[in-house]
C-alpha cells in the first residue's frame, strides 16, 4: 500500500479521489475485514486520537467511525449532541476545528451545513474527514457503497446499477451517482418526478460518458437491475399526506417485486429504513444492508489509517 500516500490528506468529497485511490483505498480496507470482524486483533493506531464532532444526529455513521478506532487500538473524543459544547455559547465552527486538533490527530465532523467539512479542513493542519455536511457530501458513505457492490459483484464498472427512491434530497446518491459514473457503471434512476435526480448530477454523470436511464416505475426498472440501492421517500417533503402515502407504496421492494428482478440481484439501503424494504425480504439473499452498515468499519478504518500515515 506504500503507492497510495494519504498522510495528513483531507477526505471532503469523493470527487477529491481518483479510481486507482479509491479502489486502494477499497483494498486496504478489504484486508481489515478479520480486525472489524474482531477475528484479529491490531494496534496499528496505539496511541492516535480521534475527535468525532456531530453536529448533527447520527447512529451508524458515529458508531462504525467509534469501532474502527477502537479496534485499531486507538482513542476516540468527542460529542453526539451539540447543546452541550461551547458552539451553544456562540464559538464559531473554526474555532471549535481549532481546539479539537490540539485534542487530537484526526477529526471526523458532520454538520447541518453544507460546506462546513472543507471549511473545517481549511482551519485545521490535522486531517479532517467529512462524515456528511448538509445536503451536501458523504464521501465515506460512498466509499462503504463501493466497497459492498465490489465485494458482493466483484466488479463495479459495466454493472447496472439501479437508484430508487428519494434521488432529489438524498445525498448519498448524489454522491455515490458520481462515484459509479467514474468506476464506468450503467446507471438507472428511479423516482417520482417531483424527486428525481437533480439535473447538476446528471450533466456530473454525463460528462463521464454515461447515459442515466430514467424511470418513473420501479416495476418497469427492476428487471435488468445487478444492484437496487434503496433510498427512504422522505414524509417530510410532502404537504399532502395522501400523495405521501400514493408514491412510498410504488417504491416498496418486496418478495413480489423480487420476482421480477434477477435472482443474483443485491439489494443496497443507506438506512434507516421505514417502509421502503419489506421485512420478509431480510432473509432473501439478496438483502446486502445489513452487511453494507459493517461494511463500513473496515473502510473507515482504511481511511483512519491512511489519513495517519501508519500501515502495518
Amino acid at each position: 500500500m506504500d503507492m497510495l500516500d494519504m498522510k495528513g490528506r483531507d477526505v471532503v468529497s469523493i470527487g477529491d479521489f481518483t479510481v486507482d485511490e479509491i479502489n486502494g483505498i477499497l483494498d486496504l480496507a478489504q484486508d481489515m475485514v478479520p480486525i472489524a470482524k474482531g477475528e484479529r486483533k491490531s494496534n496499528l493506531l496505539d496511541g492516535k486520537i480521534l475527535a468525532a464532532f456531530f453536529f448533527e444526529p447520527s447512529t451508524r455513521t458515529k458508531l462504525s467511525f467509534e469501532s474502527a478506532m477502537l479496534r485499531l487500538g486507538g482513542s476516540v473524543l468527542g460529542f453526539a449532541n451539540p447543546k452541550g459544547t461551547s458552539a451553544t455559547k456562540g464559538e464559531t465552527l473554526a474555532d471549535t476545528i481549532r481546539m479539537a486538533e490540539s485534542y487530537s490527530d484526526v477529526i471526523v465532523l458532520r454538520h447541518p451545513r453544507e460546506g462546513a467539512a472543507r471549511l473545517a479542513a481549511k482551519f485545521s493542519e490535522k486531517p479532517v474527514i467529512n462524515a456528511g455536511d448538509g445536503a451536501g457530501q458523504h464521501p465515506t458513505q460512498t466509499l462503504l457503497d463501493l466497497f459492498t457492490i465490489r465485494s458482493e459483484k466483484g466488479k463495479i464498472g459495466g454493472l447496472n446499477i439501479n437508484l430508487v427512491g428519494d434521488l432529489k434530497y438524498g445525498r448519498t446518491v448524489h454522491s455515490l451517482a458520481h462515484a459509479l459514473a467514474m468506476f464506468g457503471a450503467d446507471l438507472s434512476f428511479t423516482a417520482p418526478p417531483e424527486l428525481q435526480m437533480p439535473e447538476h448530477v446528471i450533466k456530473d454523470v454525463r460528462s463521464y460518458g454515461i447515459e442515466p436511464h430514467i424511470y418513473t416505475s420501479l416495476d418497469e426498472s427492476v428487471h435488468d437491475s445487478d444492484v437496487l440501492y434503496v433510498t427512504r421517500i422522505q414524509k417530510e417533503r410532502f404537504p399532502d399526506m395522501a400523495e405521501y402515502e400514493k408514491v412510498a407504496g410504488a417504491y416498496r421492494v418486496d418478495l413480489e417485486l423480487l420476482e421480477k428482478a434477477k435472482s443474483d440481484v443485491i439489494i443496497m439501503h443507506p438506512l434507516p429504513r421505514v417502509t421502503e424494504i419489506a421485512p420478509e425480504v431480510d432473509e432473501t439473499r439478496n438483502a446486502k444492508y445489513f452487511v453494507q452498515a459493517f461494511n463500513g468499519v473496515p473502510v473507515r478504518m482504511a481511511l483512519l489509517s491512511l489519513v495517519l500515515g501508519v500501515s502495518e
